[in-house]
């Protein structure tokens, strides 16, 4: 067993890193349902497209903020019990949302989900520290394919469930799974002493410490920010695009493409495994480019499903891929600060998303599918000029 395994007394089962995995899933999923349901939560509020759009940036915009405030406490503090904490409380949360009786109300709790859905990227860190050194990619890469495949296919559960109950019905049964799962965790999670003594201050400061003496973490939360970016403008903009005149289908139909990208998000596990046999910065790059081709197939044949299938595919592989290289990167740089780290990295990525999000409404309510294409594919081209700009210096990087 891996010296740090032995260190925590317990060993990374396989079941352990699907519970992770699901865990992941289940509690990121609540970022995601009110995407296929904007247009009818819209209708609710008697709001526009833009105003609607707003909801989706707030609950991101309060995610990277609970990821600033909670995760580095990673480092300091037992994590099972934070975990199962602000399972607890985004359960509160979500039952805020269902609800809302007004636009602002619904701005506010909202953003409260973003605020404490942050259990997951403290579940990550657990598993890169429970696992052995020469499989962490691997493990990594698998509980990471669990979250991505919450992200997708809560949209495809809150499409259906929506149309078929309403969208306040979605809320009501994501706080119940929330309140389950806390149970759970709470009772197989294995326990995780911090490693460091600093206070919460020194804490802080030191991520800024981090930030300068770390180009790798510079590199990949700046490629991060721009790919999820690229990733939030196609998805706040797909349910209007369907739900508009070119297609006319509703909250079921724009939530069924979530199942499309799961296609992708399959691949993860493999992504990951890659990574310990391969450069990881060098499979990001490529995975850059794939992105790049999704949002081509977008403008080129956005008119017919068969494009925007396969732009799913590739859009969420490219960002999937360079998710997972950067995470299994910035992991080794130093095992005593991954939670600050994860936090640099996690942070920069949902800004990147909350802009997105609201550059994705913004583009469509002015420009239409050809303007969300055109800003979703400058951000991915933004991405790529991050990664060739820091190529020179990611010579001296071993990987």
């Amino acid at each position: 067993m891996a010296k740090e395994q032995q260190r925590q007394g317990v060993a990374l089962t396989k079941g352990l890193v699907f519970l992770m995995a699901v865990s992941c899933g289940l509690a990121v999923a609540n970022l995601y349902y009110n995407q296929p349901l904007l247009a009818e939560i819209g209708r609710t509020f008697q709001a526009s497209d833009q105003m609607t759009g707003m909801i989706s940036m707030l609950t991101q915009i309060g995610y990277a903020v609970g990821m600033f405030l909670f995760i580095p406490l990673g480092d300091i503090k037992e994590r099972r019990r934070m975990i199962v904490l602000l399972l607890l409380a985004v359960g509160i949360a979500l039952i805020a949302v269902a609800a809302a009786q007004n636009l602002v109300w619904m701005y506010a709790a909202s953003m409260a989900v973003g605020i404490t859905t942050v259990a997951p990227q403290m579940i990550v860190p657990l598993a890169a520290h429970l696992a052995a050194p020469e499989e962490r990619g691997k493990v990594i890469g698998s509980v990471m394919s669990g979250l991505l495949i919450g992200i997708l296919l809560a949209r495809t559960v809150s499409g259906f469930i929506g149309g078929v109950f309403g969208w306040r019905s979605m809320y009501i049964i994501a706080a119940i799974l929330m309140f389950a799962l806390a149970y759970t965790l709470r009772r197989k999670l294995p326990a995780s002493h911090p490693e460091t003594q600093l206070t919460y201050g020194q804490l802080v400061r030191s991520m800024g410490t981090l930030i300068d003496g770390e180009r790798t973490l510079r590199e990949a939360a700046m490629i991060g920010a721009m790919m999820f970016g690229a990733f939030s403008v196609f998805w706040t903009a797909l349910t209007f695009y369907l739900e508009g005149p070119h297609y006319g289908y509703g909250s079921e139909v724009a939530g069924l493409f979530g199942l499309v990208g799961v296609v992708g998000a399959a691949a993860a596990s493999v992504i990951g495994r890659l990574t310990d046999r391969w450069s990881p910065r060098l499979i990001a790059g490529f995975a850059v480019l794939i992105a790049l081709l999704s949002y081509a197939s977008f403008w080129l044949a956005g008119s017919m499903l068969a494009g925007l299938i396969v732009g799913v595919i590739l859009l969420d592989l490219g960002v999937q891929g360079v998710q997972i290289t950067n995470q299994a990167r910035i992991y080794r740089l130093k095992p005593e600060a991954r939670s600050r780290i994860n936090t640099v990295f996690m942070v920069s990525c949902f800004v990147g998303g909350a802009v997105g999000s609201s550059l994705g409404s913004y583009a469509w309510s002015r420009w239409g599918w050809n303007g969300v294409c055109a800003v979703g594919g400058c951000m991915v081209l933004l991405a790529f000029v991050c990664w060739l700009s820091f190529r020179a210096g990611a010579r001296a990087e071993k990987e």
